[in-house]
């Protein structure tokens, strides 16, 4: 009996421990989604993008604007945004009514994954203005071996290409990127910029770089040693600018296919000497041709053998000639900039492929580029080297920490093995 009181006892304890009350989960609340300035969930929101020969009016007319509000929005809006020239491709977000009418409120142009502008037409009053999305920075490292080339090089990392323009550009005044070698190396840190944390739209600036070429180290920081001119530059590792006041070449990643020589013999004329006082850099037809120092033009036409050129003349010592031009960018007078376009690769005058044929003067001399000892730029001051150590420190101890990636051989796979 006490055996069956017992077991009662433990069933009714069972059964109350398992009749829990119910607890009803409460639902969270609808995250609110705000974008371009509006509250999303206040409209009907349509992506799409521009067909081939659509124009502004045809995109109201199908979200329910008449073609009177459409004149006033244009007439309204012309001083923001000219709605002829919107692209074929280009990516819109229409925000409408949520009624029946499903009529469109607002018209959003997406110039690019950053830059939009907004026409707003849902009131009386119609405003447009232009605005970009916030971007967050985030700093990277990255780092390569060259077996070919420096582009490749990247690629081969996935990094993006524009890393390779800016460090040929940090470096266009130290390192010969026509004649870099196998085995050179690269690190990187950078910016890398995102919208939304997580979509990226580009590169920012390089802050410090390493360049090993020839089993030679080159450091590079991006430093601002001038407040008053207020222009951040490169220097190295013992505070020594890394600028020149001479590019080493007009174009970006080209070649070298002739070299300055007083003794070249040409077979067409008989294989006699027929002194070569340029340097040929070859190059597609419509590639930049750059300026390789700050001056002056002196000369910009078309002449002769030269076909169309340019000639800058830098200062009192020296000049320099750009031949061969497709299209010149310049004319007398123009004063321009290290760097800056200044023509287009091309095949004027006599010229047997493309590319520009770049002359340089010495004291009224033509001389051979690449065997000059070219200037560099002002040296930073001695007052603020101190500072300048102490910046780079921690970005040299990072730098030196990267690892290099490990180069795999490629796989060669025969016949035969195909077969099997």
């Amino acid at each position: 009996m006490k055996k069956i009181v017992s077991l009662l006892i433990a069933l009714i304890f069972i059964a109350c421990k398992d009749d829990k009350p119910e607890i009803k989960k409460t639902p969270p609340e609808p995250i609110e989604i705000y974008e371009y300035g509006f509250k999303l969930s206040n409209y009907k929101v349509i992506n799409d993008t521009i067909k081939p020969g659509e124009n502004f009016s045809e995109i109201l007319d199908k979200h329910h604007i008449e073609y009177p509000k459409v004149l006033e929005i244009v007439s309204k809006v012309k001083d923001t945004f000219n709605v002829r020239k919107i692209k074929s491709g280009a990516p819109y977000t229409i925000l409408a009514k949520k009624d029946s009418t499903e009529k469109a409120q607002v018209f959003i142009y997406k110039h690019s994954k950053v830059r939009y502008t907004v026409i707003d037409f849902k009131d009386s009053i119609i405003t447009a203005y232009n605005a970009k999305k916030p971007i967050q920075t985030v700093i990277k490292t990255a780092s390569g071996v060259i077996t070919n080339n420096l582009s490749e090089a990247m690629d081969k990392q996935g990094l993006n290409l524009y890393l390779a323009y800016e460090l040929s550009d940090i470096y266009a005044w130290t390192i010969d990127f026509f004649r870099l070698q196998k085995n050179d190396k690269f690190k990187l840190i950078y910016e890398q910029l995102y919208i939304n944390d997580s979509i990226p739209v580009g590169i920012g600036e390089i802050k410090a770089a390493y360049f090993e070429h020839g089993g030679k180290p080159f450091y590079a920081f991006k430093f601002l040693a001038d407040s008053t001119i207020g222009i951040p530059d490169y220097f190295d590792d013992k505070a020594a600018n890394l600028r020149r006041q001479f590019l080493k070449a007009p174009l970006k990643f080209s070649r070298i296919s002739s070299r300055y020589n007083l003794r070249r013999r040409i077979a067409f004329y008989g294989n006699r000497i027929r002194p070569h006082k340029g340097t040929d850099f070859a190059g597609p037809v419509g590639t930049p041709i750059m300026s390789t120092a700050n001056g002056t033009v002196i000369e910009s036409r078309y002449k002769g053998g030269n076909g169309n050129y340019v000639k800058v003349r830098h200062n009192g010592t020296y000049s320099t000639q750009y031949l061969h031009m497709s299209k010149r960018a310049v004319k007398v007078g123009d004063v321009v900039k290290q760097g800056e376009v200044i023509g287009y690769v091309g095949m004027t005058g006599n010229t047997a492929g493309p590319h520009v044929c770049y002359r340089f003067w010495k004291n009224g001399k033509q001389v051979d580029p690449l065997k000059q000892k070219l200037p560099a730029a002002k040296p930073m001051k001695k007052e603020i080297k101190a500072a300048y150590f102490k910046f780079i420190e921690p970005l040299k101890t990072k730098l030196d920490k990267i690892n290099y990636p490990e180069l795999t051989d490629d796989i060669v796979i025969s016949k035969e093995e195909l077969k099997n």
